[in-house]
């Protein structure tokens, strides 16, 4: 079709084999929106398209994705906030008539859709690399490994004694967001070995814990998303070549970093949180960063 439908927050490009999604900058734009910037929609992708009454004089098109088929939607798992949704267009009730023929326009293309799940993804995940502040650490993908970087402030005992940590894509079967909008928010890697992992995340040293303000959705889900697809994909498509010293296995420490840290390992050695040989393990590995 080629048109436009520019509505709050977003405006929608209509083409032949898919719908182009760009969402606006404004400070009234949900942050999530900011961050993926634009997104292409193939038709394939969509299995139903609605368009219902809004709120305060509003009309709402919605497109239906098909499940399995966005990274994003499936790595949210239904968690999202309306106002979040990225496959809403929020119009103007005076609008209604248009946002109607465009919705039929859309039902017609779509007609022989398959609405069952997709063998595979088909909307483009968010591009690597990523990386956020969780509550206990940091966390950075560069599309072929995760990355995890305690925080002395805010990591479990158990954490630090596991160390940072590194897990290949290869590795690795899934992901489990939890929102940082409800209790518990958190991301954890889920792994292929059959080792079981702590039921809670601030324990669990694949995972990282939300709140305070670490780990918003805009940050945290975007990167949920691209690691699964990852995941899913084996980790076959292209991807950068990452030069930060944070995804780096060998990259080197700042001394003042390495120096809190030791600090922070010989509290929980005084506090009998830690062995001594432990303590004497670890103390090594850190100076051997330097």
């Amino acid at each position: 079709m080629g048109d436009v439908l520019a509505g709050f927050h977003a405006a929608w490009e209509f083409e032949s084999d898919s719908v182009l999604i760009r969402f606006e900058r404004g400070i009234r734009t949900p942050k999530l929106f900011q961050a993926l910037g634009e997104r292409r929609i193939p038709l394939d992708a969509i299995a139903a398209v609605t368009l219902t009454p809004g709120k305060r004089g509003t009309v709402v098109l919605r497109a239906e994705p098909r499940p399995g088929a966005d990274p994003l939607m499936e790595a949210a798992a239904g968690q999202l906030k309306e106002g979040s949704d990225p496959y809403r267009l929020v119009l103007p009730a005076e609008r209604e008539t248009l946002a109607e023929y465009y919705a039929d326009e859309l039902r017609a293309m779509i007609a022989t859709n398959d609405p069952g799940p997709a063998e595979r993804y088909l909307v483009q995940p968010p591009e690597t690399p990523l990386q956020f502040k969780a509550y206990d650490g940091k966390a950075s993908f560069d599309g072929k490994s995760v990355h995890f970087r305690w925080f002395w402030t805010g990591a479990s005992s158990a954490k630090w004694k596991a160390g940072d940590q590194g897990f290949a894509v290869s590795d690795l079967c899934g992901v489990e967001w939890r929102s940082p909008e409800v209790f518990e928010g958190h991301l954890r890697l889920l792994r292929r070995d059959e080792a079981p992992q702590p039921p809670q995340a601030d324990q669990d040293p694949a995972a990282v814990v939300f709140g305070l303000g670490y780990g918003p959705v805009h940050e945290s889900l975007p990167f949920a998303a691209a690691v699964l697809a990852a995941v899913r994909t084996g980790g076959s498509s292209a991807l950068p070549e990452s030069t930060g010293t944070d995804a780096g296995a060998g990259a080197r420490r700042d001394p003042a970093d390495i120096a809190d840290r030791i600090r922070h390992l010989g509290e929980l050695h005084e506090a009998g949180l830690v062995t001594d040989e432990e303590f004497s393990m670890k103390k090594a590995e850190l100076l051997a960063e330097l």
